[in-house]
């Protein structure tokens, strides 16, 4: 973080830290290029389409917004309980941890400044491990 710029988390400063609308849509087309290609990825890219268009839509709506950045995803589809949306799925600790590791290669890839590249996937962990436990309860012994 420069001198002068506000906290991540603050304000648009993680928005604009990931490189606004467009540089949240490069980190979510690399997140999901690294799914298609990582063997451990296999499973969690098995729950989605064939075509991944609107998946990335989706991501990078909903990231513009939880950035701090304009409200994509409200826009287009509405509002969301992301614990409560993936729990169509049985996503227990390996499917998180397959996709915390995609999103980590895919940052990683960006030009970001490495104390906002781990800022943001501390964050990401956040929701990652509220999915698992809403699925967690939603199929006790399960997963």
């Amino acid at each position: 973080m420069q001198q002068g710029q506000r906290p991540y988390g603050e304000g648009d400063a993680s928005f604009q830290a990931a490189g606004g609308e467009a540089g949240i849509r490069r980190l979510v087309d690399d997140f999901y290029r690294i799914m298609d290609e990582l063997p451990e990825a296999a499973t969690i890219r098995a729950m989605y389409p064939q075509s991944l268009d609107q998946a990335r839509d989706r991501l990078a709506s909903f990231l513009c917004g939880w950035l701090g950045g304009p409200r994509r995803y409200s826009e287009k589809y509405g509002s969301i309980s992301v614990p409560r949306f993936h729990t169509q799925w049985q996503i227990g600790p390996a499917e998180s941890a397959a996709w915390l590791c995609c999103m980590e290669l895919a940052i990683a890839r960006q030009p970001y400044a490495p104390e906002f590249a781990d800022y943001l996937l501390t964050q990401l962990r956040v929701p990652a491990s509220r999915i698992v436990d809403a699925c967690r309860k939603l199929r006790p012994g399960s997963l």
